[in-house]
């Protein structure tokens, strides 16, 4: 709860339940190793957590029917309540657009997800068919979000820790990544590694030629710069998604990229029985 204290808005209720369980804990931190935190543009420490969800049934019939029929709604914000500040405190740059912040953009995830870190619910209520909108996560979702990236391993490019034998890191924990993708690449690198950590085999880096190295790769180097700490990382969108692009690593191909992997003779690399 503390850090949501001094970077963010407070407690906000959210998943990880600091009030039930206690505060997040850094192994890396606690081995004796310095761990990196991320910064927003205006050189605070930290991002918000860049959506919330609310109670379907708590939408009016009209927003819970688009929701059901196109999976996504769309609502204006009146002028009045439009802050374009929040668009800079989010972790998601990918949405980081003047459209996120002049809209109500819902996505049916079961719940209605509600694609911005916070918004008061006195004034979400006077938006039609928000009357009585209720938040499910983080319960507290009119007053702030989550506060992430305050915990950054250093590691190479094999995710093992720096410095530190015995600890791989993925996800959030190894750069200021965003997103299940990069959570699930980064975590089966670090994953696959610890087993051959084990065996005493040499660890596995993946080239920067394979989209998925190159991103751990470039995110690993910019952390050494403070616009690199200002940066997040994903193949959604933002500064990481053209660089894709030009370096021609985007591709939606599935054969391409399997001849592009087999090149590096790294076919179902992760499918091989080590242990």
């Amino acid at each position: 709860m503390g850090n949501c204290l001094a970077y963010g808005n407070g407690c906000c209720m959210c998943i990880l339940r600091c009030p039930a369980f206690g505060p997040r804990v850094s192994i890396t931190q606690k081995a004796g190793k310095s761990d990196i935190m991320g910064r927003r543009k205006d050189g605070a420490f930290g991002a918000f957590s860049g959506s919330g969800k609310l109670e379907k049934n708590s939408l009016s019939q009209e927003i819970r029917q688009r929701l059901d029929e196109y999976g996504v709604a769309i609502i204006p914000v009146p002028k009045e309540e439009i802050v374009r500040e929040k668009l800079e405190l989010k972790v998601c740059q990918q949405y980081a657009l003047n459209e996120y912040a002049e809209n109500i953009i819902l996505l049916d995830t079961g719940y209605a997800k509600i694609m911005t870190p916070f918004f008061p619910l006195e004034k979400l209520r006077k938006v039609p068919g928000f009357e009585n909108a209720r938040y499910v996560d983080p319960y507290a979702g009119g007053k702030g979000n989550s506060i992430r990236y305050l915990s950054v391993a250093e590691r190479d490019n094999s995710m093992k820790a720096a410095g530190i034998e015995n600890i791989f890191c993925g996800g959030e924990k190894s750069g200021l990544f965003v997103g299940h993708t990069e959570a699930i690449s980064t975590g089966s690198l670090a994953g696959h590694n610890a087993v051959r950590y084990l065996k005493g085999m040499k660890l596995l880096e993946l080239p920067i030629g394979l989209a998925i190295g190159d991103l751990i790769s470039f995110a690993n180097k910019n952390l050494e710069s403070e616009d690199g700490l200002m940066t997040r990382y994903t193949f959604a969108g933002a500064e990481y998604f053209k660089r894709m692009k030009e370096k021609g690593l985007y591709s939606t191909d599935p054969g391409e990229i399997r001849e592009r992997v087999k090149r590096y003779g790294l076919e179902d690399i992760y499918g091989e029985k080590l242990i």
